[in-house]
């Protein structure tokens, strides 16, 4: 299989407004069809250029996004006696604390009600019934754009370790020490690596690569050079470095600033 061509932008910003112009765009097509777009969504900084475009140009156009799902694609366990319960929902590293906040009502601030995303379409895996997650999302039709970010030091997908299994399902995992390391970055507030929980819950590789019909991976920073080049230079998927599961997906996009495109 060849090597994907990656789309090379000046900065983040530029990742995001190219993306969000698609996805609002593909949003409004579902919505004259009678349908609801799912949107597979990670937290942390990578996506954030692309929520931010889509909010800006919402507000301006009072664009209509009540037919959006925001498919959501992990969390942090750490809460219960067996610390395997979902985090706090208003702790700093939230993956649901982000949705909300930084997703759903920064998208909602400048449309009028009858177009917000509705509450009830933030969608999370179940940390008692993970695999319930796929076929929630198998009944929906799909998720129609899955938004990719890779870890920076091991290739990480969502909560996906080095050596998931490519058809794997939504899942609760043990988070390998780099993916605990790369998320000091996203969470400044994590005083230590001690700090950072052990497990998460996430959608499986299968659930990416089976149930989406496009995705977009969003590499930016000179931090992400390396996983950029890694990336883009594969022709398969190998299981050493998850982000390569786009092999198996059936439309794929790569975006890259040019601090991160340096040695790609």
């Amino acid at each position: 299989m060849p090597a994907h061509s990656a789309e090379i932008l000046n900065t983040p910003a530029d990742i995001g407004d190219v993306l969000a112009v698609d996805i609002l765009a593909a949003i409004a097509a579902a919505r004259t069809d009678g349908k609801q777009y799912l949107l597979g969504c990670p937290s942390g900084r990578s996506p954030k250029p692309v929520y931010d475009a889509m909010a800006d140009k919402a507000a301006a156009g009072n664009f209509d996004l009540s037919n959006l799902v925001l498919v959501m694609m992990d969390e942090y366990l750490g809460g219960g006696e067996d610390g395997l319960g979902l985090c706090p929902p208003e702790a700093h590293n939230s993956c649901r604390r982000f949705a909300e906040h930084d997703i759903r009502q920064r998208l909602n601030a400048g449309i009028e009600p009858a177009h917000q995303v509705a509450k009830e379409h933030v969608w999370f895996p179940d940390a008692e019934n993970p695999g319930a997650y796929d076929d929630r999302i198998k009944a929906a039709g799909g998720v129609d754009l899955f938004i990719l970010a890779s870890g920076a030091t091991d290739g990480h997908v969502a909560f996906n370790p080095p050596g998931s299994p490519a058809d794997g399902p939504s899942c609760i995992v043990k988070l390998a020490e780099e993916t605990r390391r790369d998320n000091l970055g996203t969470f400044p507030d994590f005083p230590s690596l001690d700090a950072v929980p052990h497990h998460g819950l996430t959608v499986g590789l299968g659930t990416i690569a089976n149930l989406s019909k496009a995705v977009a991976m969003v590499i930016h920073g000179a931090h992400k050079q390396g996983a950029a080049n890694r990336l883009t230079q594969s022709d398969g998927f190998d299981p050493e470095w998850p982000a390569t599961i786009i092999h198996h997906c059936k439309r794929v996009r790569i975006l890259l600033d040019t601090a991160a495109a340096a040695e790609a």
